[in-house]
């Protein structure tokens, strides 16, 4: 288990963080909802405790859709997410592994992709929770 502190920030780095991986890369995943499909963002998840704004907390938006329960944060300058608290897990933020200093998600081989479009919270009994794997091979290897 990976418990590293790691710093952030958005594209134009008006919004800066921190942010604590207690499971490092291993619950990196993408969501086939409608937000999230458009979006394109891999998601690590950190604790509410463990996600610290250093700068530029006045600067995030957010975006709210359908149950409205799911909060969305983006910077108002550059329009980059940073992170969002969970619809599924109301106690965790998912952040942009791309917006984690020296990190991307085109250094992981797969990434799992969980099924939002059919929300364990909407009581779909038959749901499986993994929608496929997103799968990643440089054109040079």
């Amino acid at each position: 288990m990976d418990d590293s502190v790691y710093n952030g920030s958005c594209h134009c780095g008006t919004v800066r963080f921190t942010v604590r991986l207690r499971d490092g890369l291993a619950s990196a995943r993408r969501c086939n909802c409608s937000f999230c499909a458009m979006r394109g963002a891999v998601a690590v998840s950190a604790k509410l405790a463990d996600l610290e704004i250093l700068e530029g907390r006045d600067n995030l938006s957010m975006y709210q859709f359908n149950t409205g329960q799911a909060k969305h944060y983006f910077c108002k300058t550059c329009g980059i997410y940073t992170h969002h608290q969970r619809r599924s897990r109301p106690g965790e933020f998912g952040v942009n592994l791309a917006c984690i200093s020296k990190m991307s998600p085109f250094d992981l081989p797969e990434v799992p992709v969980l099924n939002g479009r059919d929300h364990p919270r909407d009581g779909n009994p038959h749901r499986n929770p993994v929608y496929g794997t997103l799968i990643f091979r440089r054109s040079d290897s």
